[in-house]
């Protein structure tokens, strides 16, 4: 696999410093080889980027940028807990939650775009299995939250 760093730089995408967890709980585990990222909502440098639901005050390409930045921010709390993005083997399962309006059923283009950020930094070892759901509401009004598992080499 290629650096990820390098592919970040190449794409012009800078990682963020890690979330402050917002309640109590870890930002993320290391269990074994497994790394488990703690969901992350679309915030930058602690505030909101993107509010609203899917379907009624956000369209899908909001929702997709915002699906990408939560999953930056995953990334940025598995670089804290690992100590180095080139230690991801692969990812192995993202979780995608969407508020979405009543009616809403585009979940999976608008986690596409986490999913679309993990492959663009780690290649074919960013295809992942996943799950993208509407619900009702997420924390501080947020449209998405993206949660993940990797794989660490040793």
């Amino acid at each position: 696999m290629s650096d990820p760093y390098e592919r970040m730089k190449t794409s012009g995408i800078d990682l963020p410093p890690p979330p402050r967890p917002a309640g109590s709980y870890a930002p993320g585990k290391i269990y074994g080889s497994l790394v488990f990222a703690s969901g992350q909502t679309p915030t930058s440098d602690g505030v909101p980027a993107y509010r609203g639901r899917l379907g009624a005050d956000l369209g899908v390409d909001e929702g997709y940028a915002a699906a990408r930045l939560a999953a930056l921010n995953c990334l940025a709390e598995l670089e804290a807990v690992c100590g180095d993005l080139r230690r991801v083997q692969s990812i192995l399962k993202v979780n995608g939650y969407v508020a979405a309006s009543e009616g809403f059923e585009e979940q999976p283009a608008v986690i596409n775009g986490a999913s679309d950020l993990l492959q663009e930094i780690f290649g074919d070892a960013g295809i992942h299995a996943r799950t993208a759901i509407g619900v009702q509401s997420l924390p501080g009004g947020a449209p998405v939250e993206v949660e993940l598992v990797a794989s660490l080499s040793t």
